[in-house]
């Protein structure tokens, strides 16, 4: 997750109780079914090997599906092309190719030759950023417009240790797996797959959706890896966040012979260094708040004109955030006023927490535990720790963003050599279908149960944050 740009999740806050379990399901027009459901999901644990599938407490195959012809035909057609997402994911993960934010060229290029082979109608370059791109398949008319994300850039120096791979083949395969139902059963609906740049750093959804990439979602999901115990997910909130520049300038001098000529721009950085570490002793225990000293032309003979400061400030919501920016600011006007320097400040970069939207949380969670045997962890014990640009989407239109667990080794979760290792294992292309699968079935159902997508934005409405 996003880790250098602007709370965890205290989610389900005074929102809707979960669904009611679901009646038998509707009938296709050719055919007579039955109805039948650093992330830290759960607990963040070593581990390396998995048990089988029978060895899984409450796993058993089948289960619970709003309509269970389309939800085989989603869960053939992803196990179907299992082995080309895996080589697409290695591809994306592969040491030539673990490209950073809005340099993700070659992953665009794989990404959009795979879904054109798909039958999608790609838009490459998408709303004018370099390397998003827009996948799209409609079938029918006066249908609901599905959204899925793929994320596909690394991290400086340590490749995918975000797993952004895993989440690219993700969004790939849930987006492929509805609109081949929607095909095999003349079902109407749009399917739109975004690739989004620079999550890492960039904020490219909240570029996109400031773009209108969004603005005609019924719904939009995707999925996030990270440490925990075997088929387990999460879906609890993120952080909110809001990176801040502070640059001062002084003036330069003799740092021997005429110190009193200079105003020391470093000297600034250090007094509010100082001011925000007594700060933090202020501050609620689910607060935030960390950054990084930069300067240039700096020799020790000399007093510095200019340092900067770049902090983040962290907290479950984004009122949260807004409460305790100005406190960060005073803190650096402190350092300015004490040495005689001038502080400027940048424009924030903000992401909000995610609003996981209740409905669709239930439906995620009746399918992966009813049907897959997944543990399914909602509020602080399904948080992911870090934050998300999904979490500007997640305001925008109702959203379901779920952590899932891969196989990892101790000290080895997200943002860490070691977990860009894990995302590349067999054990966690495994896992990746089987929340794929859960966001594709969950979506499915917005597609197909007007009712239910009624509720969906009944309940984004109700609880919107702000």
């Amino acid at each position: 997750m996003e880790d250098t740009v602007p709370g965890c999740f205290s989610f389900l806050r005074g929102r809707r109780a979960p669904l009611p379990a679901p009646q038998p399901s509707h009938a296709h027009a050719d055919e007579t079914t039955t109805g039948c459901c650093s992330f830290a999901p759960p607990s963040c644990e070593k581990q390396k090997l998995w048990p089988a599938d029978d060895q899984l407490p409450g796993y058993s195959p089948g289960g619970y599906a709003f309509d269970e012809a389309a939800t085989r035909t989603v869960e053939e057609t992803i196990e179907g092309i299992s082995a080309e997402l895996r080589v697409l994911s290695l591809k994306i993960h592969g040491v030539d190719h673990p490209e950073l934010a809005f340099k993700e060229k070659y992953a665009h290029d794989v990404l959009t030759e795979f879904m054109d082979s798909h039958g999608f109608a790609v838009t490459r370059h998408y709303l004018g950023l370099d390397t998003a791109w827009l996948a799209t398949l409609t079938v029918g008319k006066g249908g609901r417009t599905l959204g899925f994300n793929s994320e596909m850039d690394s991290l400086p120096g340590i490749g995918h240790a975000c797993g952004h791979n895993l989440i690219a083949i993700g969004g790939v395969a849930a987006a492929i797996g509805v609109a081949t139902a929607l095909k095999k059963h003349n079902l109407p609906g749009t399917v739109s797959l975004i690739g989004t740049p620079a999550e890492e750093g960039g904020g490219g959804k909240i570029i996109l959706l400031e773009k209108g990439a969004y603005k005609d979602f019924a719904a939009c999901l995707m999925i996030h890896p990270g440490p925990g115990p075997a088929r387990s997910t999460g879906v609890g909130s993120s952080l909110a966040i809001e990176r801040l520049e502070a640059s001062f300038a002084g003036h330069t001098a003799h740092a021997s012979a005429a110190p009193w000529e200079g105003r020391n721009a470093l000297d600034a950085a250090f007094v509010s260094y100082a001011a925000i570490s007594a700060l933090r002793q202020q501050v609620k225990p689910s607060h935030r708040i960390h950054g990084v000293v930069e300067g240039r032309d700096w020799a020790a003979n000399i007093i510095p004109d200019y340092a900067k400061m770049t902090y983040i400030i962290r907290a479950p919501t984004f009122q949260e955030v807004e409460a305790l920016e100005p406190r960060l600011k005073a803190c650096f006007e402190a350092g300015a006023h004490a040495t005689a320097t001038k502080v400027t400040f940048s424009a924030p970069t903000s992401m909000y927490d995610l609003f996981q939207n209740s409905a669709l949380i239930a439906e995620y969670g009746r399918i992966c535990s009813g049907r897959y045997g997944m543990t399914v962890s909602s509020a602080q014990e399904g948080a992911i720790g870090g934050s998300t640009d999904f979490g500007n989407v997640s305001y925008a239109v109702p959203g379901l963003h779920p952590a899932f667990s891969i196989p990892t080794v101790e000290n080895g979760g997200n943002h860490t050599r070691l977990f860009a290792d894990a995302a590349a294992t067999p054990e966690a292309h495994e896992a990746t279908l089987f929340a794929a699968k859960g966001i594709a079935l969950a979506g499915l159902r917005v597609l197909l149960d007007k009712e239910f997508a009624d509720l969906v934005m009944q309940d984004f409405k109700a609880g919107k944050p702000l």
